[in-house]
């Protein structure tokens, strides 16, 4: 007997536009309109659905995520009221997820207790990008009509809009996650003792498995097979994004693309005649956050919050990671794949696939949305399936925000209930942090590294290093020409030389 409060995911749909013409090209909250009908089709209700639906909860756009008001059209004064009336909805409740992206995973989360403590009987949870369409009408210079003033209450924004950087981490430039990312990536590399051509290898042959599944994708962005040498090795179409990330190793947020999935307690999907062959349940989910700010992490290449969450999921699902079936790990770059991989306890040998999508590089990374579609196509995997189960992680920021569900068409036993984030997240804050000195003066060694690449080469470098105390400092190398391109070319890690603050309010380190 299934307990009637359990949270049933009901329904799904994605799609992706490719649409050449700006001006004939959807807008954001219409195409999420239209990946929230086929959602609401695969229910089986079709525009019946909006007649009952309570609760509008949408992800946010990229327009409305900090750093994001150079954006000269596209920014949505109350998305889920806004989509509500295009679809005839009208939901006694409207939420807007925070920036991440972790967000879609965290949504599922929040509505599946909603639905278990009776606030919430109908959800629809959708989102949206259209980033691809916005810059080409940018560079185009045509203003579209996008975005919205309706009338009528606010909506409830979710989450925490706290800033990703402290100043001196902003000073340095690592708001910018094409920044962050391979700074993470070397103290992989660092950790795992390779070398540096060996590691890009292993990159090369990691993320090549992933192009393999968003070839077969039919919402991939860019459906294309990759070898592991075409990804790891720079070239005129590769070249190096951050060292030692090339372009086909990154995240695209230049994409369009829509998803949305319908949410109901059993109780009201027995009374809506929803067939049981669509139900997939939420078997164990988690939130959690690393250590805010990246320079006072304990090291790199490792995540506590990702061990933590992912400890606190199988414990309520009463699953193990080898009963997963299907993987989808987030991947915006190789070392947030890496990381949870380990983090999970899934071998680095292990035969199973780590995504269903292909990955945010290949599949398309739509802005905070991409987990949705992760979401509808592990529904999608389940469904073909049935009884097998399947794992979804989420991070937004810089291995900063974590979130994690476990599905499966078998129903949920018991009583539905996850624990409360507060309780562990206390525990991860009070980890250990190392000390930050923002304007650092002495002897120093490169804990890791990476040179931030333009079109034509090598721009700026970025350390993070160690004084001989132990404390940690942020800081650029010389801009010449020379010492960026040994960046490159020769081993950093462990590298000693000289830091101080300049008067730009610049740390520079200076190698030996």
């Amino acid at each position: 007997m299934i307990d009637e409060r359990t949270p049933v995911l009901v329904g799904c749909g994605q799609l992706v536009q490719k649409e050449k013409d700006v001006t004939k090209a959807r807008s954001p909250i219409d195409f999420m309109a239209d990946a929230a009908r086929l959602a609401a089709d695969d229910t089986g209700l079709g525009a019946r659905l909006w007649d009952v639906v309570d609760n509008v909860t949408v992800v946010r756009f990229i327009t409305d995520s900090p750093d994001s008001g150079r954006l000269p059209f596209g920014k949505y004064t109350n998305a889920p009221r806004t989509l509500s009336t295009i679809l005839g909805a009208h939901p006694a409740r409207g939420c807007y997820g925070p920036t991440g992206g972790n967000t879609p995973q965290f949504l599922v989360n929040i509505t599946a207790q909603s639905i278990a403590d009776g606030e919430t009987e109908v959800a629809l949870v959708a989102g949206s990008e259209c980033f691809a369409t916005m810059m080409r009408a940018v560079n185009q210079g045509i203003m579209l009509p996008w975005g919205d003033d309706p009338e009528g209450a606010p909506r409830i924004d979710l989450g925490t809009e706290k800033p990703s950087v402290t100043d001196v981490e902003k000073k340095h430039k690592l708001q910018y996650p094409v920044n962050a990312y391979p700074l993470i990536e070397n103290a992989i590399r660092a950790h795992k003792g390779r070398t540096a051509a060996q590691h890009q290898l292993e990159l090369g042959r990691l993320m090549a498995t992933f192009t393999d599944v968003a070839a077969a994708h039919p919402q991939a962005w860019f459906p294309v097979r990759r070898t592991a040498e075409e990804i790891a090795t720079p070239g005129d179409d590769n070249r190096y994004v951050g060292f030692p990330y090339t372009k086909y190793m990154n995240a695209i947020m230049q994409v369009d693309q829509a998803a949305a999935i319908v949410m109901m307690s059993v109780k009201k999907a027995r009374e809506l005649g929803v067939s049981e062959d669509k139900w997939v349940f939420l078997h164990g989910c988690a939130d959690a956050n690393d250590i805010w700010y990246m320079s006072e992490r304990q090291d790199f290449h490792s995540s506590p919050a990702i061990r933590v969450m992912g400890r606190q999921a199988f414990a309520q699902a009463s699953w193990s990671v080898g009963d997963i079936d299907y993987i989808d790990l987030y991947s915006c770059f190789p070392s947030a794949v890496q990381i949870g991989r380990q983090e999970l306890g899934i071998a680095e040998d292990d035969p199973r696939l780590l995504t269903v999508t292909g990955g945010l590089p290949y599949f398309g990374g739509a802005g905070n949305d991409y987990v949705m579609h992760s979401i509808v196509t592990m529904m999608e995997k389940l469904r073909a399936k049935p009884g097998t189960k399947g794992l979804v992680t989420s991070n937004g920021w810089y291995i900063t925000k974590h979130g994690i569900g476990l599905y499966s068409t078998e129903p949920f036993k018991g009583k539905w209930q996850r624990a409360d984030p507060a309780i562990y997240q206390a525990e991860l804050d009070a980890g250990p942090r190392v000390t930050v000195v923002e304007k650092p003066d002495g002897p120093a060694t490169i804990e890791t590294y990476t040179v931030v690449h333009g079109r034509k080469g090598p721009d700026f470098a970025i350390v993070f290093g160690r004084l001989e105390d132990g404390s940690r400092f942020i800081a650029h190398t010389p801009n010449d020409e020379l010492t960026l391109h040994d960046m490159v070319a020769n081993e950093q890690l462990g590298r000693k030389g000289r830091v101080s603050s300049s008067q730009s309010g610049l740390n520079i380190f200076t190698p030996e």
